[in-house]
């Protein structure tokens, strides 16, 4: 198994409250809100965030704003 987020499940990160390590303690601090308010961030300048494979393996996140 490839460490980071399958391929499937990219999108679901980027909605609010979402967690897809179940293993995590639920009690543990954290909201799930960091990608969807960095995806908002980036889409209010013009730009996107993105999530790939990285050739390293695992994850890679693509920030993307006009210059």
């Amino acid at each position: 198994r490839r460490p980071g987020i399958p391929a499937d499940r990219r999108e679901d990160v980027f909605k609010p409250f979402v967690r897809l390590d179940e293993a995590r303690n639920l009690d543990a601090s954290g909201t799930g809100l960091g990608l969807s308010i960095a995806r908002d961030i980036a889409r209010s300048h013009g730009g996107d965030i993105t999530l790939d494979d990285s050739p390293l393996g695992g994850l890679r996140a693509v920030i993307k704003v006009p210059a």
